[in-house]
Order: structure tokens, then C-alpha cells, then sequence
């Protein structure tokens, strides 16, 4: 099972994990947004449903995608671009869309403003 981490970090801590990883360290899967403003920003509820379905479940038309969640081919269109423009899911060659993980740990800490 691939299980990605969603979470908040700094560039200087992405940078020291990518430098980790160039020297040979396993690192996992990391999808990281540098605020939890932008986090909840581009996963909004209705793209985290869209994720849950997506988990483990292959490569997808947009128009299956979407019979699946109950929505709209236009509206998830939309969702599915804000989620490729922000790294979060990837096109196959074949147009379909990917998220290649069967699992998603979300990681951050809320902090007194």
C-alpha cells in the first residue's frame, strides 16, 4: 500500500528532505503546500471526496470520476485541473487522470495565531 503524506511544510524543509533523498534516504510520497491557507485552498471538501474515490483505484476518465462522486463533468473538470495545477493528481499518456496512492495521511499542527 502507497500511503502519501498531505501536509504544511516550509521550503527550507522540503529542500532538506529532497537533499535526503538525493543522498539515498527514503522519504515517502509528500504532497506539500507552504500555508494551511493554500492547503484548504485547493482540497476543498468536494476534492477531498474526489481524492477518497480516487484512492487506489487506478487511472480514470474525468466523466467516470464523476459519475462516481455524484457530480457534474463540467464542475470536476474544474476540480481535476486546480488538482493537476497544484501536484496533486498527474494525466496518464492516455489522458486519464491519477492519483497513485491507496492511502492519504494528512500531517500539520495548528498553532495559537
Amino acid at each position: 500500500m502507497t500511503t502519501v503524506t498531505i501536509g504544511i511544510s516550509s521550503v527550507d524543509e522540503t529542500k532538506a528532505r529532497m537533499r535526503r533523498a538525493f543522498d539515498g534516504g527514503t522519504q515517502g510520497a509528500f504532497i506539500s503546500f507552504p500555508s494551511l491557507d493554500l492547503l484548504w485552498k485547493v482540497i476543498t471538501p468536494r476534492r477531498w471526496e474526489m481524492l477518497r474515490v480516487m484512492a487506489g483505484s487506478g487511472p480514470l476518465a474525468i466523466r467516470a470520476l464523476a459519475r462516481q462522486v455524484g457530480r457534474d463533468v463540467k464542475t470536476v473538470h474544474g476540480d481535476v485541473q486546480a488538482l493537476l495545477n497544484a501536484g496533486v493528481l498527474e494525466r496518464t499518456e492516455d489522458g486519464l487522470v491519477s492519483f497513485p496512492y491507496d492511502a492519504v495521511h494528512v500531517d500539520f499542527v495548528l498553532k495559537a495565531a
